[in-house]
């Protein structure tokens, strides 16, 4: 029988709630706080009837629903007993520290003479033959064993080959209603501490999941050309401050790698005219526009046939200033670009453009129309790719970011879509060693800023 009769909670109650103060009327009373505010709380959430709450067994499925409740309305249980039309808050803790222990199985009503599930040791039991086992511990194994199946089964619908410790988490998170907490630890071989780790870890939000998403809206824009580097410069031109380190780690997790760069085809037809001294030395470092130029031939197979790409690319910005495509490899398709580069030129400038010793750059014709422009001529060594590395490096650039892992389906598809690329890397791909600009808005912002 209550201590306390339902006229007088009344009373308390209605003084409480006329005035307030709970300090007040539970000194008006002399009664604890605890009381105050555990009736108050039943008399709002269940009228007359939350003052005189009946004692009687639950059913595990009931007890889970008040856990539940808690859980999703981030109660204690003082109010949850009061909504529920429970004797005592305590009776709610010890439902949910059973449940956190053995899960719904643990929230069973024992019956009398029956021991609690906690005295039975299975890893004793599991050695233990089937013939000396009790009735009891029969039924303990036999609850073991349906968790290791139910387990095994959630474990092989992960989708990773290993699992991680939070899907494990989450695994036994969703059987845990079902089966003992013990056992799923057991089956699954994680301490408990481990669990809860993962478990409130695993309730938290992400707090990287806009940068997430910007991140892998940055790689598909550029077609999984940019590495962490580069989306890192990017984030940050678009007002998105995050260390270097945390952008290759969120990758890393998305899986976004930027295609391994094979190396280039590489060709050399011998001496067949006239060399030029190396002036450049690899010294790649020019301190303004049309300084220093370096250029190349490469090749493309397409369907069977050849196209070759002839670039010019001023070492100041590394803007491809002029470039021609043709289906052979013509010294009319070098001058053409000599000539579109010219145009580029003021009254003042002299460059100095560098290449290999191809054959194209060795005629008479191409060193004459450099002469005439006052431009002085500079060649690689003999077999020596890396005195002309920058162009070397943007081949490897461009051939990785647009044609590797590509199937065109014509030559004059890959033409358009070869300048596509060229004004897309001149305009829009950004790079760490211009600050995070592209080369035309480096060499712009460094016109404007002289």
């Amino acid at each position: 029988m209550s201590k306390y009769s339902k006229q007088f909670k009344l009373k308390v109650v209605k003084e409480f709630l006329k005035s307030g103060g709970l300090k007040r009327v539970s000194h008006l009373f002399e009664i604890s706080h605890s009381d105050v505010r555990k009736w108050a709380l039943a008399y709002q959430a269940r009228g007359h009837s939350g003052l005189n709450p009946s004692y009687q067994r639950h059913s595990p499925q009931f007890k889970v629903q008040v856990l539940e409740y808690m859980a999703q309305y981030q109660i204690s249980a003082r109010p949850a007993a009061a909504h529920f039309g429970i004797g005592s808050m305590t009776t709610i803790l010890q439902w949910q520290k059973l449940y956190n222990e053995g899960g719904i199985t643990a929230l069973a009503n024992r019956q009398r003479g029956q021991p609690p599930m906690s005295q039975f040791n299975i890893k004793a039991l599991l050695k233990k033959p089937i013939s000396e086992l009790t009735p009891a511990e029969l039924r303990r194994r036999l609850g073991y064993a349906e968790a290791q199946a139910a387990y095994l089964k959630k474990f092989r619908s992960l989708s990773s080959e290993q699992s991680s410790k939070r899907e494990q988490a989450q695994v036994i998170t969703e059987l845990r209603p079902h089966y003992r907490l013990p056992d799923l630890l057991l089956i699954a071989k994680m301490a408990k501490s481990v669990y809860y780790y993962w478990r409130a870890a695993s309730s938290k939000a992400d707090p990287y999941q806009g940068a997430k998403e910007h991140i892998t809206q940055i790689f598909n824009a550029h077609r999984g050309r940019y590495g962490y580097r580069r989306v890192h410069l990017e984030l940050r031109n678009q007002q998105q401050y995050l260390n270097h380190k945390t952008v290759q780690k969120l990758m890393g997790q998305l899986g976004l790698k930027s295609l391994v760069r094979p190396k280039r085809y590489q060709s050399y037809k011998g001496s067949v005219g006239k060399a030029a001294p190396n002036l450049l030395e690899r010294n790649f470092i020019a301190k303004a526009p049309n300084q220093k130029w370096v250029t190349d031939v490469t090749e493309f197979n397409i369907k069977g046939e050849r196209v070759y790409l002839s670039p010019i690319l001023d070492l100041y910005n590394q803007e491809i200033i002029s470039y021609e495509i043709a289906d052979r490899p013509q010294i009319s398709s070098v001058m053409q670009m000599l000539k579109s580069a010219f145009k580029r030129l003021k009254n003042e400038d002299r460059p100095v453009l560098h290449s290999d010793q191809g054959w194209q750059y060795q005629m008479g014709l191409y060193q004459q129309a450099l002469h005439q422009q006052g431009i002085t001529q500079s060649m690689s060594r003999k077999g020596n790719c890396l005195d002309n590395a920058v162009m070397e490096n943007w081949f490897g650039i461009m051939k990785t970011e647009f044609f590797y892992r590509r199937r065109f389906e014509s030559i004059e598809s890959f033409k358009t879509e070869l300048k596509e690329y060229i004004h897309y890397y001149n305009h829009d791909r950004i790079k760490q060693k211009l600050k995070g600009l592209s080369p035309v808005k480096y060499r712009t912002q460094s016109l404007v800023l002289t």
